[in-house]
């Protein structure tokens, strides 16, 4: 990345719970020095610590005085966005950049809690962040450089996949697909660990079935150069097993209208709880 993160100029986090923990953990092994990390933790655990974090830069309260970050990535709860942001203004320099993946703080909140602040990003990221899988989209604001840009990708790559969009109003489908998805996915997995015990499966293994099967199929989907569409083809026999389990899912009240369904609920209500803050 063009942009480096230095003791003078450091990057500042600002919550190190689940994502957080996880974002530190990933710029560690992607070569940023923890002497140019700082943390704040608002909630007083000095969690950071065991992640390989210096002590000296780990922090309970906004410090006095001190370097102006280079870029702020609040990842605090979004009920906490309202009381932590604004304490953070008199660290905020006029090139540094914020960045929040709190879940329904739109930019022009962001901008209200700053005072102003112009470079200013939103991010979705989803929980297979803390194990290195997630998925983020992220939405800047027009000040925002293409090198800063490349560099929020850059960051929130280390736990997972970035991707960007241009229009803010996207991200509350992004917030349906890929941000609530995580949950469509273990219901799916609780589903398929229920219906193979009803066929005679002892629950344990139905379940530790469902959960390889899925993990792997998204693995394969991942890795493969062709389509889901292709994949599912590859896998059904004509008049086969896989042929009359889809015959019910694909059917006209089968899964792809339940998903349309599912996907337009989270949409709308991500809507609502944006046009709240």
């Amino acid at each position: 990345m063009s942009i480096e993160f230095t003791a003078d100029r450091p990057l500042l986090l600002v919550g190190c719970g689940n994502m957080g923990g996880a974002l530190f953990r990933g710029w560690i092994a992607a070569g940023i020095s923890p002497k140019a990390i700082r943390v704040i933790e608002p909630s007083g655990v000095d969690r950071p610590v065991a992640y390989g974090a210096e002590p000296a830069n780990v922090f309970t309260e906004v410090p006095q005085g001190g370097p102006v970050p280079r870029a702020i990535l609040m990842a605090v709860k979004p009920q906490m966005m309202g009381k932590v942001l604004p304490t953070l203004r008199p660290l905020i320099g006029e090139d540094t950049l914020v960045i929040s993946v709190a879940a329904g703080t739109t930019l022009k909140r962001m901008e209200e809690l700053t005072g102003g602040h112009p470079r200013l990003i939103r991010a979705m990221p989803n929980t297979p962040a803390a194990v290195g899988r997630g998925a983020t989209v992220i939405v800047a604001r027009p000040e925002v450089t293409p090198d800063e840009r490349a560099l929020t990708k850059n960051l929130l790559s280390a736990v997972g996949s970035a991707y960007e969009v241009e229009e803010e109003a996207l991200i509350d489908a992004v917030t349906a697909l890929s941000g609530s998805g995580p949950a469509y996915v273990f219901h799916l997995m609780e589903c398929m660990a229920a219906a193979g015990a009803k066929l005679g499966l002892p629950p344990a293994l139905a379940l530790d079935l469902a959960r390889d099967t899925v993990a792997g199929a998204g693995e394969l989907a991942k890795r493969s150069q062709d389509d889901p569409s292709t994949l599912r083809v590859q896998v059904t026999s004509p008049n086969g097993t896989t042929a009359a389990g889809l015959s019910i899912l694909m059917s006209e009240q089968g899964l792809a209208p339940l998903i349309q369904a599912t996907l337009t609920a989270a949409y709308n209500r991500s809507r609502e709880l944006g046009q709240d803050t």
